[in-house]
């Protein structure tokens, strides 16, 4: 039986003024769970409750009604948030620290040993690809680079519940797929991963569940292959055929089916089609602008340990 990480039963949130009246109900009786090694989505416009209930997963928010549950205890305590890892919306980091110094100082907020936390530094530096900004105060750092320093932040403690509000704002296309692929790794790690984001396509590509909220309530909450298919409908892909072939192929469905097929070539994703350019681009020229950008991004060995998932 697969673990239970996160229990959310019949949550409510409603923040009053100084009289005590209700000003804002900002959920209303939201209930799911979450599963060890799952990456489950929060989606919804502004305002819909996605923040407020991460909060209270956090134990930074209690709810008005209903019960959270955060591996298998309340979120209150010291023991449980030191077992998760959150990334905020902001990258709030102290700018007159370098990289090295930011993961260090929160290393020691966890307490770990002074070795440990010199390894786990550099591991995390190496995957998310900061190694050669290591000595910048991460305050003359871009949006982009500011987003793996929280990264890595949020995973120094190596923890089994970590919670993403927008972990793919503010980077390139390369660092986005490198963020996403480190997701599902971790979740196949045992890992269990809550994300939050307006980029649905990367919600798409990385969760496999997903709760829709709006103005507090649970609007739809399922599979994500189960929400996007359409059962009324199938599509059939072939080799490219002749044409003369392809309409008889069409027209013999017409005369079967009643109705009209239509064909299209598949397509690609934007995306891909970027990596792909960028995979098989020349060399730059020597002397040529612009950080190098290599795909792959594999986990930092300290969290490569956990779950029964992990790999021999």
């Amino acid at each position: 039986m697969t673990e239970c990480r996160v229990q959310i039963e019949k949550v409510e949130k409603t923040f009053r003024d100084f009289w005590g009246r209700a000003r804002v109900r900002a959920v209303r009786g939201v209930s799911f769970d979450v599963a060890a090694g799952e990456v489950f989505g929060l989606l919804g416009p502004n305002g819909s409750g996605k923040s407020t209930l991460m909060k209270m997963m956090l134990g930074l928010l209690r709810p008005t009604a209903g019960q959270i549950r955060v591996l298998g205890q309340s979120p209150d305590t010291t023991a449980i948030r030191a077992r998760i890892g959150y990334m905020p919306e902001e990258s709030s980091l102290y700018p007159f620290l370098t990289a090295e110094e930011t993961l260090d100082f929160f290393g020691q907020l966890f307490g770990l040993e002074a070795a440990e936390r010199a390894r786990r530094v550099e591991e995390l530096l190496a995957m998310t690809g900061l190694a050669h900004a290591r000595c910048r105060r991460v305050g003359e750092f871009s949006k982009g680079m500011a987003r793996r320093v929280c990264l890595a932040q949020t995973l120094i403690n190596d923890p089994d519940l970590i919670l993403l509000d927008e972990p793919t704002a503010g980077l390139d296309p390369v660092g986005s797929r490198q963020v996403k692929e480190m997701i599902r790794a971790l979740a196949q790690r045992g890992r269990t991963v809550i994300l939050s984001s307006h980029l649905l396509a990367d919600v798409e590509d990385v969760c496999d569940r997903i709760a829709i909220l709006y103005h507090g309530l649970l609007c739809a909450l399922g599979c994500v292959n189960d929400l996007l298919e359409e059962h009324g409908q199938i599509r059939i892909l072939l080799p490219a055929l002749d044409p003369a072939v392809r309409e008889e192929s069409l027209e013999w469905l017409r005369r079967r089916t009643g109705a009209v097929p239509l064909w299209e070539h598949p397509r690609k994703d934007l995306e891909t089609v970027f990596l792909e350019t960028i995979r098989h681009a020349p060399p730059p020229p020597e002397g040529a602008s612009g950080a190098a950008v290599e795909e792959e991004a594999p986990l930092a060995p300290f969290l490569k340990g956990k779950g029964e998932s992990a790999p021999p």
